[in-house]
């Protein structure tokens, strides 16, 4: 699994680090996404989908 996201569509509502908190984080300053992992282990990978889809920006793509 690889994590692309898109800063510029985030809304930094926070959602993909209650979902994953060790794959996301967000920016001090702006609330922005930044991915810690981007490449999480397995057993990572629900929480890690879970986070793309309830992201209210739809700014997580997985591949």
């Amino acid at each position: 699994m690889q994590i692309t996201v898109d800063t510029d569509k985030c809304c930094a509502a926070g959602q993909c680090v209650l979902a994953a908190p060790e794959v996301f984080d967000q920016r001090d300053e702006d609330g922005i996404v930044v991915v810690l992992d981007h490449r999480p282990s397995a057993g990572l990978h629900a929480a890690v989908q879970e986070a793309a889809h309830i992201c209210p920006a739809a700014a997580i793509t997985l591949s």
